[in-house]
């Protein structure tokens, strides 16, 4: 298997950031780590090896980023406004200066797909529903989807969190432009309903009921009360669902 790590300092995030990449070809996929995760996160819980042969027959490529939680959603010490703006840098890190980096690995005109597990899960679809013109869907395992979540539940009018939740903008959400691209994009969220998968339970319930009333096909699984919140089932769940998509 190919694997490279790469390291820059990040203009948008006044800081290092690192990335490993597996693989030589294929479907890009970006990986976001869990909660304060690292780059070494997924290959560290056996998710590289899960979707080994996909990566050996060249059918996906992933390509594993940092996160800065720690600086943003999980800091208790900043405000809800600044723990969104935080966020924001990371946004403007990851879609100028990550998605560049994949496509000099890929075809220029390749879309990424998002994928991650719990805090990655949250992520992979706050960046798919954000930029679809960017990302043509996500793979998400146990997220999170309304980000009020990590802020003790404010309920503050700031532009910077409504926009940061996807829970809050996709039931307002009528733009065409966004549903015909969120409609020809592959959208698999899934998650299990055994111990530590009850807040995940209900919003992957809401983002259900939001995505069918639009009409914006999608894969949405429950999985059964066996089905904990952990990585021996991200292990089986991340290889099931690329089975689907490619075989």
């Amino acid at each position: 298997m190919n694997v490279e790590y790469h390291k820059w300092w990040s203009r948008s995030l006044g800081q290092d950031m690192e990335i490993k990449v597996y693989g030589y070809s294929g479907q890009p996929f970006i990986v976001f780590p869990t909660s304060s995760g690292r780059f070494y996160d997924f290959e560290d819980n056996g998710m590289v090896d899960a979707a080994e042969r996909f990566i050996r027959e060249g059918k996906i490529k992933l390509f594993c980023v940092d996160s800065i939680d720690a600086q943003s959603w999980d800091n208790t010490q900043k405000s809800p406004e600044e723990k969104a703006r935080r966020h924001n840098d990371y946004d403007q890190y990851i879609i100028s200066e990550v998605v560049p980096f994949i496509k000099t690995h890929c075809a220029a005109n390749a879309q990424i797909m998002c994928t991650g597990v719990s805090m990655g899960a949250s992520h992979s679809v706050l960046f798919f529903f954000k930029h679809p013109d960017v990302f043509n869907g996500t793979i998400a395992l146990s997220g999170i989807y309304n980000f009020r979540f990590f802020l003790n539940g404010y309920q503050g009018n700031s532009l910077d969190i409504y926009y940061n939740s996807p829970l809050d903008f996709l039931p307002n959400l009528n733009d065409e432009w966004y549903l015909d691209k969120y409609r020809k994009s592959a959208i698999v969220i899934c998650v299990g309903q055994g111990a530590w998968e009850e807040p995940m339970i209900s919003d992957t319930a809401r983002i259900k009921e939001i995505l069918e009333s639009k009409n914006i096909p999608c894969i949405i699984d429950f999985w059964g009360h066996d089905v904990n919140h952990d990585w021996p089932w991200w292990r089986i769940q991340f290889p099931y669902f690329l089975e689907k998509l490619y075989g």
